[in-house]
């Protein structure tokens, strides 16, 4: 088997920074004229299985334009991220099993977001806000009182909640709380896959008769859910559950040879996602699959905002993730060149 495949004609690395709709059904005689002309096999034939797992890979995240953008110190990060994705899932496509993607969830009123929180003077928080238990006990910040009949909270638990929450923040040794500007609004065309990742997804589905997957995550209005697998915080003051432990990435890892992660943002929906991967592993037993993990390093970038830049923060978390047996990996990088039981699988024979 060939170690890559070209290119299709259809993909512009210009068009990755835009906003247009995929010509599905072209796409679908291109991608089924592509896999006879490469005789590229249905996926349920792999032998070796290969499962890419992409974290919100959204408009919202990865065009210049959009709420959130994540530049990056070069302040092009996403789209250059994903014009190295996009080829990757091309060049590769006969040998990507299956492609989870994520998508990052969210209605206006929720704990991240300004109408949440107010102060003294019922002004609401600027973007980037970082919010420490010490301003809500101090009572610079606190629960938005004309909040409390849509999230069916009475004033004084929604204030003991939010209390709750920032210090529980801080005793995991989260970041501090952020309040983020709307972003990834359901029903938003910020909420979507980029184009052309999207075009990718599809033309892979395709092309190798694989059922593309997607989890949705964060839209529980008390909570935060950087991670595809958890949400910040599991319980409220009472002990009552605002979410649940998705298991779906850890069984990809259990059951696939190799688990590819990447996305946006390093720093935060990818390093979570990766770190509560990494803890589930160990608090299982399960050590031994760390090895089956690559994170695909240039196809991510980290936050960087005015007053809040992120980047040696992931750093750090991926050295941390490397020393624990996962792979840092590129897409420059031949996929037979890749440390591990990857490279060693897929090392093309003479």
């Amino acid at each position: 088997m060939r170690e890559t495949l070209p290119l299709p004609p259809h993909y512009d690395p210009e068009r990755v920074g835009q906003v247009w709709r995929v010509p599905y059904q072209q796409r679908f005689v291109d991608a089924r004229a592509w896999a006879q002309k490469y005789n590229i096999r249905p996926a349920a034939e792999d032998e070796v299985r290969i499962a890419l797992v992409l974290i919100d890979v959204q408009n919202t995240f990865c065009l210049p334009d959009f709420e959130l953008f994540v530049a990056g110190r070069s302040g092009h990060g996403a789209v250059e991220d994903n014009q190295r994705l996009v080829a990757f899932i091309y060049r590769y496509l006969h040998r990507i099993t299956h492609i989870l993607a994520t998508l990052d969830t969210h209605y206006p009123m929720q704990i991240f977001h300004p109408p949440f929180w107010v102060d003294d003077q019922g002004r609401h928080p600027e973007p980037f806000t970082m919010i420490r238990a010490e301003d809500v006990a101090q009572g610079r910040w606190r629960f938005n009182p004309a909040l409390a009949e849509t999230l069916g909270l009475s004033l004084d638990e929604a204030q003991a909640y939010v209390l709750y929450y920032v210090r529980a923040l801080e005793a995991q040794g989260k970041y501090a709380h952020t309040i983020w500007p709307f972003h990834a609004m359901l029903g938003g065309i910020g909420h979507a896959l980029v184009p052309a990742v999207e075009e990718a997804i599809f033309f892979h589905s395709i092309a190798r008769y694989a059922q593309p997957e997607f989890i949705l995550k964060g839209d529980h209005p008390l909570t935060e859910h950087y991670s595809a697998l958890r949400p910040e915080v599991m319980t409220d003051h009472k002990g009552r559950a605002l979410g649940q432990v998705n298991p779906r990435v850890l069984d990809l890892v259990r059951t696939f040879d190799a688990v590819i992660i990447t996305g946006q943002a390093k720093s935060h929906c990818v390093a979570w996602t990766v770190a509560d991967l990494l803890s589930q592993l160990q608090t299982q037993g399960l050590d031994e699959l760390t090895s089956r993990i690559y994170l695909l390093e240039d196809t991510t970038s980290p936050v960087v905002a005015p007053g809040a830049d992120f980047t040696d923060a992931a750093e750090k978390a991926f050295a941390r993730f490397a020393a624990a047996g996962m792979h840092r990996v590129r897409t420059d990088q031949p996929m037979s060149a890749w440390p591990g039981p990857l490279g060693q699988a897929w090392r093309p024979s003479h």
